[in-house]
């Protein structure tokens, strides 16, 4: 096997590699995902020892509100956040608002204790408020809660912030051992193609990521972190005291989280999208509630380069086009090898198919040949791939941080109205392939299979139907990649072209 096979070989397995891993998660898993929610509407739901709570638990009473101009919510008669509603348009679903506490149990802020007695009487006495109704502008307010449970006193003081943030000081009129949840995880945004789930972080910075459907029991000592998560949004809590976080898998196997203590506790809440500045103007440790599934390292590192564009140039679909020139940039030294490589390949075809017609029943002497025509010509067969091979990682972190970006939900650029979304006029997706096309025409290549070929010319038409339906901030990273590629390569090409009129 020479070289130029090789060559062909690489490519044409690294683009097919590429173009399964994308096909199998639109075209295989999503349609799974939607089948075992099907499935799971249906089936009749067995409920846990620890989610047995009677239906007026779940229906209790509304005694106190909290609102701001981005959300409004509910406290009910147990002490707990019932709801919380998200009033920004960009945050809508199908035109209604949205509501991040999760119509499961537990809520953010449910308390449950290991004495029965206790317990039962949490869940039969409501609690008094000292404010039925709060309106927060531009100053946190507090609202204090008290339960008298025949004489045994729970007190929560609890501090919002306008961003979502909220501080709750938990006070007992003694000691006794309770459970206090962050509530489970926000159902808003789950898919099959994002993580969703559980997040508990360590005072030593390590993570425990525990996906739906993957729970089991388990004591996790030594958290900062309690946070249960969707594609989007959250529910957290956080202190830099460390606590112990006990899991409970639900009757889908599916993380519940409770904070295990027995006296007062102070902690720090928060519900609300993943803003990456909203959690690290909190505290830094809450940026690792971002997270962004397999490819975290590239996507966290490309956000933070995408994030400091964004604020320059004010808008997220520029900052997408000059990230993609600083990417270029950077690579540029191997792209630019890689393309001089295969121009030179392509001059050396004539030659290279005398060889293999010449020594076909000695493939030794073919590949020694062969390796001297390179050699003199200074060509790397394998030049040409480097470069493709660097970019996978690279493109793959671009694919994930717009996909798990909350930032980019309902960021405008031109005629889109949210990059997080698919583009409605399937503009951008169009544009992709036409370059595609025309880079694909103009980059040297040297086929002698005709299949090879085959597929090859057939990639941009490929690419452009499966790229319809991903974020328009995807499409736009991609397209302007083609744009500056076709580019670079016009001006290769003209380079090599004047080299060998001044050789001739």
């Amino acid at each position: 096997m020479n070289g130029k096979d090789n060559l062909r070989r690489i490519i044409i397995a690294t683009v097919i590699s590429f173009v399964f891993f994308v096909a199998y998660d639109y075209f295989v898993l999503q349609p799974q995902a939607k089948k075992a929610e099907t499935a799971k509407k249906t089936a009749v739901v067995k409920k846990e020892k620890t989610q047995k709570i009677n239906e007026s638990i779940k229906n209790a009473k509304i005694v106190a509100e909290v609102q701001s101009k981005d959300f409004d919510i509910k406290i009910d008669e147990f002490g707990r956040i019932s709801s919380f509603i998200l009033r920004e348009k960009k945050f809508n679903e199908k035109g209604k608002e949205i509501n991040l506490v999760s119509q499961k149990l537990p809520k953010p802020l449910e308390l449950r204790f290991e004495d029965k007695k206790l317990n039962k009487l949490e869940f039969s006495i409501p609690v008094k408020t000292d404010k039925k109704k709060l309106i927060i502008k531009n100053k946190p307010q507090s609202l204090t809660l008290t339960q008298n449970l025949n004489g045994f006193i729970i007190k929560k003081i609890i501090t919002f912030y306008p961003n979502g943030r909220y501080d709750l000081k938990l006070e007992l009129s003694k000691n006794a051992k309770y459970f206090l949840s962050p509530g489970y995880r926000p159902s808003v945004a789950v898919d099959r193609l994002t993580v969703h789930g559980a997040l508990i972080k360590r005072k030593d910075g390590t993570l425990d990521i525990i996906e739906d459907k993957d729970a089991k029991h388990q004591i996790i000592k030594n958290a900062i972190i309690a946070a249960g998560f969707d594609r989007y949004y959250t529910t957290l809590l956080f202190s830099e005291k460390p606590f112990k976080v006990i899991v409970v898998p639900d009757e889908e196997k599916n993380p519940v989280l409770y904070i295990e203590d027995n006296k007062n506790i102070n902690l720090i809440g928060y519900i609300g999208p993943k803003y990456v500045d909203t959690l690290k103007s909190i505290n830094k440790e809450l940026v690792d509630v971002v997270q962004y599934g397999v490819g975290t390292f590239f996507a966290r590192n490309l956000f933070l380069l995408l994030d400091f564009l964004h604020k320059i140039v004010g808008n997220w679909g520029i900052a997408i086009i000059f990230l993609v020139i600083i990417v270029r940039l950077i690579l540029f030294p191997l792209t630019y090898k890689g393309m001089v490589s295969m121009y030179k390949l392509k001059e050396l075809a004539p030659k290279m198919k005398e060889i293999q017609l010449k020594y076909k029943k000695d493939p030794q002497k073919m590949q020694m040949h062969m390796m001297k025509l390179y050699k003199e010509h200074n060509a790397n067969p394998l030049g040409g791939c480097l470069p493709l091979l660097i970019q996978i990682p690279i493109f793959y972190g671009i694919y994930k941080l717009l996909l798990y970006s909350i930032e980019l939900k309902g960021a405008h650029f031109l005629w889109i109205k949210d990059l997080s979304a698919m583009d409605p006029y399937f503009i951008l997706p169009v544009l992709m392939g036409v370059s595609m096309y025309i880079h694909q025409r103009l980059t040297p290549t040297n086929f002698q299979d005709k299949m090879q070929e085959k597929i090859f010319k057939f990639l941009p038409l490929i690419f452009t139907f499966m790229m319809a339906t991903f974020p328009a901030g995807l499409v736009l990273y991609w397209t302007t990649n083609n744009i500056l590629s076709i580019l670079q390569q016009l001006i290769i090409n003209k380079i090599m072209e004047s080299k060998k009129k001044a050789k001739a």
